[in-house]
């Protein structure tokens, strides 16, 4: 049996019906779970001495609204957990969607892993996902004043203000954006030498 089939059959005996389901693609395994079933998820994999992931690398928002190029039929907001057991030199990522599209919300791992605690705040931010339980749940990257969420599909590329120092107001102000929306065509070279190569 090679390692990853020892982690995949150790994860479903120690996740058991919390599984929803579990794939092993490229050398990975990715493990999916219920949003009630998260918190209870990531304390067994951690705690089980079969498992024992110890720490949490990473933790990203996802809007899979344009994934497949319309054909996922699935909730639209994800949150992905990337888990390093350093016990057994073994790695796993856990999903988990959030059950309502208009109000993404599922628990906070930083009680589990603390170190969940800026990527749990990154992909608020970011992705407007709510972390339940989160002690200090605010923005961390974008501005104090910032209006919706960057990372989501709908999120107009251009934004919403922009900001400028006005030396009159001797101040940053907040504009509505001024650029034109218009459609990027890609430009076509040719040139016979473009960037140094020769037909």
């Amino acid at each position: 049996m090679t390692r990853l089939e020892t982690l995949e059959a150790n994860l479903r005996t120690a996740l058991g019906a919390r599984v929803a389901s579990l794939t092993v693609a490229l050398g990975e395994a990715t493990v999916v779970v219920a949003a009630s079933d998260y918190l209870d998820a990531a304390l067994c994999l951690r705690d089980d001495p079969a498992l024992r992931f110890a720490e949490c690398v990473d933790v990203a928002g996802m809007d899979y609204s344009t994934y497949g190029d319309g054909a996922w039929d699935g909730a639209r907001f994800g949150v992905v957990s990337h888990l390093l057991s350093i016990e057994h030199n073994w790695r796993v990522r856990l999903r988990v969607f959030c059950p309502d599209d208009d109000f993404p919300v599922v628990a906070s791992l930083t009680e589990v892993w603390p170190s969940a605690g800026w990527y749990e705040r990154e992909a608020f931010d970011l992705f407007g996902i709510v972390f339940e339980g989160h002690a200090d749940l605010r923005r961390l990257l974008t501005d104090y004043g910032f209006i919706g969420h960057p990372f989501r599909k709908d999120f107009p590329v251009s934004g919403h203000v922009e900001m400028r120092y006005d030396p009159e107001q001797k101040r940053v102000i907040y504009q509505p954006v001024t650029i034109e929306p218009r459609e990027v065509t890609p430009r076509v070279i040719r040139e016979d030498n473009y960037g140094g190569l020769k037909k």
